[in-house]
């Protein structure tokens, strides 16, 4: 399978009876006229934002649609639409060859299509267009990624002893929930050992020995769904929930004052990093408010999601899975004189193959937008489609990576899923940075700045859990933006 998943040329003669060889030149593939309909004006957007949210749900939305156009290439509105969006059409890319046109940046334009077809007010971010919604044409993306990339390589040496540090507070914190209540929630422990983890390993400051104390994590919260709000479910009703967060955007001004304490935490503890930005000639303002953007929404949110995903899937898969990873982590870190270091985790196939797995079978980021800056002809598996320049492309990410023609048992998560060399010819599908997992960031792409940095935390994620325990058992319930994990029990490592 290619590991690009598009034809992209210029549209040169009419589509009727027209084929193509696909990308391998080993078959011809008819074009196609793009399937799907946008419905009337205004009760078009707001009948598939019903569906979307309430009536199908995301995933029944987007299968029902394959199913009535028989084709994984079609049009539709995507939420907020009306009064949010001006425009909620979209054609959307719903399988695994046809999403990597989204990463092609000398096709397709990324300004301000972060959050989608809408964009958050500037006022959230201090009046600034933050580095996610800058294309990579623009001139300060160049800087401002330089500038996150400074700030990943000057923490590195702080990353693994924090990360243990802050991990080793919310086991005991869990533990001792278990021991009071016979369970314990995850969600609270690991964003406070997530954002705590973020502040000392980045900046050498511990928010909670700041005036911030234990409130980052709720200010993080209440911010991002400022954002957010036009494109989640709170689980409120119907009605009432559409009219209130996704038909008009949520007033900056309510949250001025926790984004101001946020601010004022960054920019007191990110000295060093503001000195680098302006010898990089980007204002200590500027730049304070993109490393609060890339902390706070962008890994502090990754991990708030990942996490508790990792879990899930390592909890659900039960304790012969648990047993094997135990066997292996504790294994290598013996032999290399009981340190962990990133070469030994190298040495560790199945933890490696088991975090790609949770990265492929739910990504954090479902949704990725991008503009044809010319006209394209993008290839599914079964035709090729022509996109005129200016429409908008959407790729719902768990289709992309659950895509059964590349991935066999596509739907189930497997946990030796990418061991050897021909599980690692498969990384190329795995999407969730904004590009392949076998690329990496560059001031060039829109790939994830820290990339990198988040499978790395990932990976210690499992190995502090394995280091410490056998197995151990969950339940499973749902929250705004991904899994809520119970904690009903840990056994301690017994070897």
């Amino acid at each position: 399978m290619a590991s690009r998943g598009a034809i992209v040329e210029p549209i040169t003669s009419s589509i009727s009876d027209t084929t193509l060889p696909s990308e391998t030149g080993e078959t011809k593939l008819p074009v196609k006229k793009i399937p799907g309909d946008y419905g009337l004006p205004f009760i078009g957007p707001i009948k598939d934002r019903l569906d979307y949210f309430y009536n199908q749900g995301r995933d029944k939305f987007f299968k029902s649609k394959i199913q009535k156009y028989q084709s994984t290439v079609l049009r539709t509105n995507m939420p907020p639409g009306p009064f949010i969006a001006s425009n909620p059409k979209v054609i959307a890319l719903l399988d695994g060859k046809s999403f990597p046109i989204l990463f092609d940046v000398s096709k397709v334009e990324k300004k301000n299509l972060f959050t989608g077809t809408y964009m958050p007010s500037t006022n959230l971010t201090g009046g600034y267009r933050i580095l996610s919604y800058l294309d990579p044409s623009e001139p300060k993306h160049t800087k401002l990624k330089q500038l996150l990339f400074f700030l990943l390589k000057s923490s590195s040496n702080r990353v693994f002893p924090e990360f243990e540090a802050c991990y080793t507070e919310l086991f005991k914190t869990v533990e001792n929930e278990l021991y009071e209540k016979g369970q314990s929630s995850f969600e609270k422990p690991n964003e406070q050992a997530a954002f705590n983890f973020l502040g000392r390993a980045y900046f050498g400051s511990n928010p909670v020995d700041t005036k911030l104390g234990t409130d980052g994590p709720s200010l993080i919260a209440k911010w991002v769904l400022f954002q957010l709000a036009p494109v989640l479910s709170l689980g409120l009703p119907k009605y009432i929930e559409d009219l209130l967060i996704h038909t008009f955007p949520l007033p900056s001004f309510l949250v001025k004052k926790d984004y101001k304490r946020l601010y004022d935490f960054f920019y007191e503890s990110a000295g060093s990093v503001l000195d680098e930005a302006e010898k990089m000639g980007i204002s200590r303002e500027e730049a304070c408010h993109n490393l609060l953007f890339a902390t706070c929404f962008n890994t502090f949110g990754g991990m708030k999601i990942f996490f508790p995903n990792i879990l899930k899937w390592i909890g659900n898969a039960g304790p012969d899975l648990h047993r094997s990873l135990a066997k292996e982590i504790r294994s290598v870190i013996k032999s290399n004189g009981g340190e962990l270091s990133l070469g030994a985790m190298e040495q560790m196939p199945l933890m490696k193959s088991v975090v790609y797995e949770a990265f492929r079978i739910e990504p954090p980021v479902p949704a990725q937008y991008a503009k044809a800056k010319v006209d394209l002809l993008i290839e599914s598996h079964d035709a090729v489609f022509e996109v005129k320049k200016g429409e908008m492309l959407f790729g719902y990410q768990p289709f992309a990576t659950k895509d059964p023609i590349i991935f066999e048992r596509a739907e189930e998560f497997v946990p030796e899923r990418f061991m050897g060399v021909e599980g690692e010819k498969l990384l190329k599908h795995v999407f969730w940075s904004n590009g392949p997992e076998t690329e990496h960031p560059t001031v060039e792409n829109k790939q994830c700045a820290g990339k990198e940095f988040l499978v790395l935390i990932s990976r210690l994620f499992v190995v502090e859990l394995f280091r410490r325990y056998d197995t151990f058992e969950i339940e499973v319930g749902t929250s705004t933006f991904g899994a809520a994990i119970t904690i009903k029990s840990l056994n301690k490592a017994s070897f």
